[in-house]
């Protein structure tokens, strides 16, 4: 017989977890991006090329990255235990952490080409008119590349989302503290509970739907 009083939970900690991530990811790509699409470093494609890595890394290996730098032999571990007597891993903020670098390369890449198709010559032009750096990028360049960073931060929730890999490795499996939909739907699936499987799955199914359908609404607006 199905526990349902299991269901909320799960659900409750992705939510959590991806929208704090996901504000994170905003937040990270948007400055990062920014200074990429302006840039003219001649490591510039090696940069990019390491910024991008996480998307095609194995889930796996970005785990066992993560767990190397900030489990409790790793140096940002210990200094995060010393200074607060508690771990990283095996925390729901960890859970963060995994979803924030699987996520951060699709939301940059996005925004990265929001900030390129905006023409320099319109920045040159404000700033010529005596407007400041933080003026040209909040007035000029923000709202041109608008759509681009909708849509970088809508898929880069959505690949925070449905994160598992990295999440079961740094993070583990904890009911109602590390639990996610991915690794709930997979110990649901491991023990028989299909009933409880199949409504995790559509929920996560249907807020990816939800949010790819919206990146997609928003990038291809900023193509006309």
């Amino acid at each position: 017989m199905t526990n349902w009083n299991a269901f909320f939970p799960p659900v409750f900690v992705t939510i959590k977890v991806s929208l704090v991530a996901g504000f994170i990811v905003f937040a990270l790509a948007l400055l990062t991006a920014h200074r990429m699409a302006r840039s003219r470093m001649r490591v510039r494609s090696v940069i990019d090329t390491i910024l991008l890595l996480p998307l095609v890394l194995p889930p796996t290996v970005v785990g066992f990255l993560l767990l190397v730098l900030f489990g409790r032999q790793g140096r940002i571990g210990q200094t995060f235990e010393m200074l607060f007597d508690r771990t990283i891993v095996f925390t729901w903020g960890a859970a963060v952490i995994a979803a924030v670098v699987v996520a951060f390369p699709l939301a940059y890449r996005t925004m990265r080409a929001g900030f390129e198709g905006v023409e320099k010559e319109l920045e040159d032009a404000a700033r010529a008119q005596g407007a400041s750096g933080w003026q040209v990028f909040r007035y000029i360049t923000m709202p041109l590349a608008g759509r681009s960073l909708t849509a970088g931060f809508l898929l880069g929730y959505a690949r925070g989302l449905g994160e598992f890999g990295a999440t079961l490795m740094i993070a583990g499996n904890i009911p109602g503290r590390t639990q996610t939909l991915p690794t709930a739907i997979y110990t649901a699936v491991d023990a028989g509970r299909m009933p409880l499987a199949w409504a995790w799955t559509g929920v996560i199914v249907l807020l990816s739907f939800a949010m790819l359908l919206a990146a997609e609404r928003f990038n291809g607006g900023s193509r006309h």
